[in-house]
């Protein structure tokens, strides 16, 4: 059994790990730790835990997470940077949700998050967590940097017609809308329920710190310079993410090849579904499931190529994903744990 430490097991993304490790055939919860929740069972204040989770929330400096097998971070960034160092000195894994080592460039992580970053001897050792993309590097890993929702969906959409070298690199653009739990389980004005109910708004318009992550990892996949233009939305809903991607052919091609081209690209995977030509995906066929969901158009037969993406931000988007990489990390079957699936309605 995988021994599975959690810090900051009181968010979304920490109960959605509880979630889904807690029927993990091959983990064992081992520690899970809030300094302001210290002594309390989860299951108290997760009563959808109870009969799964039998722990309780840990003062960090009260439990010894060097026994465990495999740390993830599910905290605000800049706490694991602070604990990973002498956790990989003692031979633990860990796996961070949040983006202390998405960016291998020290100074842009800097000005987009606004810290200092106190492990900038780890940014070359993390691997980007995105399994279709990087699956190799993933099994070999002692440190993964998982990937924020946005970027999942822009990457997984925009890969194949990079690499295929089918369109212009530096006119990529994506449209994408969020449910409030990505914000964060927090108390905020903007996403009080009178906020963002029956509303619908755009924010980090003009820049957002997922836009350099994001076309850091595509760069990987062209010779040309990547231009993203990224634009979030917050929708009125708890869960799911829609993303609209935006692309220009430079080569002349059918629908049924462009079709085939994503269809071939992730045939064997098990978490991205390739619906037919023209289809809508919606979000709530991918709530509450590790899978995500997408859909090619070509309005008027032009030379713009439109793919919708949806996936849940907490679980495709975050603690699934996360999941995804332990079990590559420790040779399991890469979707072990993660076969939920979607709720409906």
């Amino acid at each position: 059994m995988i021994k599975v430490g959690i810090v900051g097991g009181t968010g979304y993304t920490g109960v959605e790990l509880l979630r889904l490790l807690s029927a993990h055939p091959d983990a064992q919860l081992t520690a899970i730790t809030s300094r302001k929740e210290d002594g309390l069972p989860v299951a108290d204040m997760f009563p959808s835990l109870r009969g799964h989770v039998d722990l309780a929330f840990s003062a960090p400096d009260k439990i010894d997470l060097a026994q465990c097998d495999v740390v993830f971070f599910a905290t605000p960034h800049g706490v694991a940077m602070a604990q990973a160092p002498a956790l990989l000195a003692a031979g633990v894994k860990v796996i961070d949700l949040a983006a202390d080592f998405r960016l291998k460039d020290q100074a842009t992580f800097e000005k987009w998050y606004k810290i200092p970053h106190t492990a900038p001897e780890l940014l070359e050792q993390a691997v980007y967590g995105l399994p279709e993309l990087n699956r190799e590097a993933i099994k070999s890993a002692k440190l993964i940097a998982n990937p924020g929702c946005y970027p999942t969906t822009m990457q997984l959409g925009f890969y194949p017609l990079l690499k295929a070298g089918l369109v212009d690199a530096s006119s990529l653009i994506a449209d994408a809308k969020s449910g409030v739990s990505g914000a964060g389980r927090k108390a905020e004005i903007g996403t009080l329920f009178s906020e963002s109910s029956d509303n619908f708004k755009a924010y980090g318009v003009a820049g957002h710190r997922h836009t350099p992550e994001t076309s850091a990892q595509l760069q990987r996949y062209t010779d040309d310079k990547v231009g993203l233009v990224f634009t979030p939305h917050l929708v009125p809903m708890i869960r799911g993410m829609h993303a609209t991607l935006y692309a220009r052919l430079t080569t002349d091609i059918s629908n049924e090849a462009l079709q085939a081209l994503f269809e071939q690209q992730y045939q064997d995977e098990p978490f991205v579904d390739v619906m037919p030509f023209g289809s809508h995906p919606e979000t709530r066929s991918t709530r509450g499931s590790n899978m995500l969901r997408l859909a090619l158009h070509r309005p008027d037969g032009s030379d713009m190529v439109v793919i919708l993406v949806v996936q849940d931000n907490l679980v495709k988007g975050a603690a699934g994903q996360a999941v995804q990489c332990m079990n590559l990390m420790f040779g399991l079957p890469e979707s072990t744990g993660l076969k939920h699936i979607a709720l409906l309605p």
